[in-house]
């Protein structure tokens, strides 16, 4: 609300012109406020925090003899290198000499024509099935928990069959936290229902050594070993 004052500046004589003084009163806003804070903290949605679950494999399930297969012919492992550089090699080395042959260690990036194109090709019956799902979601025929279900058994049953792939996901020294999300994300959208974090084991340095020749992938242990 606004008021006006008018001063009069007398003395005799010549009249003068009068001065006004306007003065705001915004008191009133003050309740506004008041009520627009709480309409919107009533209507509006905070931000939830984004969790991404990730599922260690089931490896205690199956027998010995399985845990073999799944190893050689399931098995991915993906080495986070340097410059944003994807490696990955398929199986399990079966012995020492495979762990210097450069042409086991493949070169990949985080396009689609890359690292997930092997991982679809690996998971192409898994992915197809949730893709259903999902679509029977979207057209409301599943609700969020029964999808959610739904989903956790496809992937469990492939894994138990062995048609599942078992990633697993090795940064290094050079990688950076985006690399790391990034293969995380890979691993959400071709639907992989079993991966882990693993540390990265000698071997494998000695494959990214071998590949790239960055001595620096090595530790100071392994340097020792490399003729100067």
């Amino acid at each position: 609300m606004a008021e006006v004052q008018q001063k009069e500046q007398g003395g005799g004589g010549k009249a003068r012109q009068k001065k006004q003084t306007l003065r705001v009163d915004f008191t009133p806003m003050v309740d506004m406020n008041m009520l627009l804070i709480t309409f919107f903290m009533f209507c509006t949605t905070l931000l939830k925090p984004q969790v991404m679950n990730i599922t260690m494999p089931a490896i205690d399930q199956t027998n010995e003899e399985n845990k073999n297969k799944i190893a050689e012919s399931m098995a991915v492992t993906i080495l986070l290198g340097a410059n944003d550089r994807v490696y990955y090699y398929e199986g399990k080395p079966q012995n020492d000499e495979q762990y210097k042959d450069p042409n086991f260690l493949q070169v990949s990036d985080f396009t689609e024509n890359g690292i997930r194109k092997i991982l679809m090709r690996k998971n192409a019956g898994v992915f197809k099935q949730i893709q259903e799902l999902k679509l029977k979601k979207t057209n409301g025929e599943l609700t969020e928990e029964a999808y959610s279900q739904l989903t956790k058994d496809i992937q469990e049953k492939a894994n138990k069959d062995l048609k599942a792939p078992n990633v697993q996901i090795k940064p290094t020294d050079l990688s950076t936290y985006k690399n790391m999300v990034d293969a995380l994300d890979e691993m959400l959208v071709c639907n992989i229902g079993f991966y882990q974090i693993a540390e990265l084991a000698d071997g494998d340095r000695h494959l990214l050594y071998t590949k790239t020749g960055n001595i620096d992938y090595l530790t100071d242990e392994l340097k020792k070993d490399i003729p100067q």
